[in-house]
């Protein structure tokens, strides 16, 4: 028998909770008081995975200068700070995941690139209970964000686990390159921001379709 992970590390957008419908709402919303066009729900999607500043970056018309950007990143914070969870909810199952996985006595962790302050809320909001530590986008107290392995190390360490302990779950480019970067195993799933194509292109060995098949993969 295989041994068994001892932390399981989560992306948050798109792995195990679906925030695109906030995020495209609020991505257009903060558009359009500074006069600019709007996003289809799919082209938001494409702009994600980055942390909130390429987002605002992407939806912008090419070619923006940093002032510009800052002015809508600031309007955007202050939006999607008061809407940032009203469409969204955990996918399907993930719950319930979490909860199995503290049962059979692995750590369970969010990292994120989103901003920390939105990722400490949306986890306290609805994962109370069930994270033994939350992290989103930290670049101001010199911790880069994903893809680089800084913010995984420092779960590593305060969790008291190794390497080879360790599983990232993700749904995007993004995450096969963190976890690639700190030298973790990876599941990425397919109910995501993107495409089974896509991650198996992105270099992913392992995707999965259902929760349940997350949890068969670190309780092995």
């Amino acid at each position: 028998m295989e041994k068994q992970y001892k932390l399981a590390i989560f992306d948050l957008d798109g792995t195990i909770l679906d925030t695109l419908d906030d995020l495209a709402d609020s991505v257009n919303a903060v558009l359009v008081k500074n006069g600019y066009p709007t996003h289809t729900r799919e082209a938001v999607c494409g702009f994600v995975g980055n942390g909130i500043r390429l987002l605002i970056t992407r939806a912008l018309p090419q070619g923006m200068d940093e002032q510009t950007v800052d002015a809508v990143l600031a309007d955007f914070k202050t939006y999607y700070t008061a809407h940032c969870a009203e469409k969204t909810a955990p996918y399907a199952g993930i719950s319930q995941l979490l909860a199995n996985l503290r049962a059979a006595g692995v750590l369970t962790a969010v990292l994120s690139n989103k901003a920390d302050f939105a990722t400490q809320a949306l986890c306290r909001d609805y994962f109370a209970g069930l994270l033994d530590m939350v992290a989103g986008e930290r670049e101001a107290e010199g911790i880069p964000k994903k893809p680089a392995p800084d913010a995984v190390f420092l779960m590593m360490r305060a969790l008291g686990v190794t390497a080879a302990e360790t599983v990232y779950i993700g749904d995007s480019e993004v995450d096969v390159e963190t976890a690639r970067n700190a030298g973790v195993d990876a599941i990425l799933v397919s109910w995501g921001f993107r495409t089974k194509e896509i991650l198996l292109g992105a270099g992913a060995t392992t995707v999965v379709d259902t929760p349940d098949a997350v949890f068969a993969k670190i309780v092995k």
